[in-house]
Formats: C-alpha cells, structure tokens, sequence
C-alpha cells in the first residue's frame, strides 16, 4: 500500500494548522479564536502522528487515518467560520487531509 500522498497531505495539514494557530493567537480578539486554536493544535498533532505511522507502515495506520479525517474535519469546519486568510487556508488543508485519509482508511 502507497501512502506518500497521504502522509504529504498530512504533513501539509500539520503545518498549515500550526500556522494557523500562531497565527490566531496574534489576532485582536483571541477569546473569539479559542476553539479555532485548540482545533488547530488538536489537528497538527493527530496529523504529525497519523503521517508517522503510515511511513512505518503500523497496523494501526488505517485506525489513525480514520481519527485524523474526524479531527481533520471538525479543524476544517472550525476554521471555515473565521474570515483571515489563514483560517481559510487552514480550512482548505483541513478538508484535503480529511479526504486523503477517509481514502487511506477505507
């Protein structure tokens, strides 16, 4: 099984979100950007952990790919209802990784 595209839509993600947070964090109003943050942290995590088990190819990938798409998805809304740019380019990697990993897992 070839996870490469996976593992790099899961790297991207995890990156993006990391970006994402930081960023959130220097916004005017951060309280209103807390669930956003803590989605993002969530998400960078589940994303950098699901990428490291598909390069050593676990038995337990698919499980983590199928979480990762769930955290994934709840980041991708999250982020979706904030207007900087780069919630929406959160957003957008969020909803691509959600979608790799949905495949990988099936």
């Amino acid at each position: 099984m070839n996870f490469d595209t996976c593992i790099q839509a899961c790297r991207d993600c995890a990156l993006t979100c990391e970006n994402c947070a930081a960023s959130c964090l220097r916004e005017d109003n951060v309280q209103m950007m807390a669930r956003c943050i803590q989605l993002d942290l969530d998400c960078a995590a589940m994303c950098q952990l699901a990428a490291v088990m598909m390069t050593r190819q676990s038995p337990f990938a698919k499980r983590f790919c199928a979480l990762c798409a769930e955290v994934c998805q709840a980041c991708g809304e999250e982020c979706a209802k904030h207007e900087a740019g780069h919630c929406q380019a959160c957003a957008k990697a969020c909803m691509s990784c959600a979608e790799e990993c949905r495949r990988m897992a099936a």
